[in-house]
């Protein structure tokens, strides 16, 4: 929604400040605030809320009240408060709560800009001011850009690894059933692609061998711990076809699975040595 507000919309710059110091910003119509962290972190709250732990960045808006900004004791902390209104006043704006981004350094090259262009730069005519401060609006709507594109970018990847984490669960949990990269890239809400980039990525495996070599120690596990013949092991963790089943098992284990049965066989058939 923000995109479709932005588009019918003008940023202005009124003002932006430096701060190393706590400090509350009082409410005030039509008054938005841009709070950009360039070190450390802060704690920013408004009446009755729990304080967010702010990193990067955090819009303010005027109908939320008051804001709280603390800096945590002990710590070195450098932000920047960009006060601006958006145009025309009466359409909606609804940009609020924290911001991230994973272009810090362009973002704090403009802030600098900003700055600079606010302190330093003075302008001797009525057509160098009216420059300033289109070149200060446009800096801020490439900052808000980058906030809103980036920010929904980390939303995404964010649902997306919470989604790959649960098939990964799902894997773990039902790995005796029938599992296909289709059925898993549907539950995660990706393409088929792109769920074996992720997963790979994630696990340092593909989606088969992860599940072959899951499989595998399962039916070691029962080999060790049951009297059950291979063909109903191999049922249990998910192969149907026994010859399939000790195919993959020589291969993640050097042998056969009866070769493996037979040797657990003599090792629990050894006595104990004594001392």
């Amino acid at each position: 929604m923000h995109f479709q507000q932005l588009i019918e919309l003008t940023p202005t710059v009124d003002l932006i400040s430096l701060y190393a110091t706590s400090c509350r910003m009082e409410a005030s119509p039509g008054i938005h605030r841009l709070v950009v962290v360039r070190r450390g972190h802060l704690l920013i709250s408004t009446p009755g809320q729990e304080p967010a732990v702010c990193s990067q960045s955090f819009a303010c808006h005027p109908e939320q009240g008051a804001y709280l900004i603390e800096v945590p004791k002990t710590k070195e902390v450098e932000y920047a408060v960009i006060t601006y209104r958006m145009l025309p006043e009466t359409s909606p704006w609804t940009l609020t709560g924290p911001l991230s981004t994973l272009s810090e350094i362009k973002i704090h090259y403009m802030i600098d800009e900003l700055l600079r262009t606010t302190q330093e730069i003075h302008t001797h005519s009525i057509e160098e001011a009216a420059a300033q401060q289109f070149r200060k609006r446009m800096m801020l709507e490439r900052i808000l850009f980058i906030y809103l594109y980036e920010s929904r970018i980390r939303e995404d990847m964010k649902s997306t690894a919470d989604s790959l984490e649960e098939t990964l669960s799902y894997i773990n949990e039902h790995y005796m059933l029938k599992l296909t990269l289709p059925m898993l890239a549907r539950r995660a809400g990706v393409s088929e692609g792109h769920y074996t980039v992720l997963f790979k990525r994630h696990t340092g495996k593909t989606m088969t061998h992860y599940l072959h070599e899951l499989r595998i120690e399962k039916a070691k596990q029962m080999f060790q711990q049951t009297n059950l013949l291979a063909k109903e092991i191999a049922q249990k963790v998910g192969y149907i076809d026994y010859f399939h089943f000790s195919k993959v098992f020589k291969k993640w284990t050097g042998c056969s699975p009866s070769t493996f049965q037979q040797a657990l066989s003599v090792n629990n058939d050894q006595p104990t040595s004594k001392d």
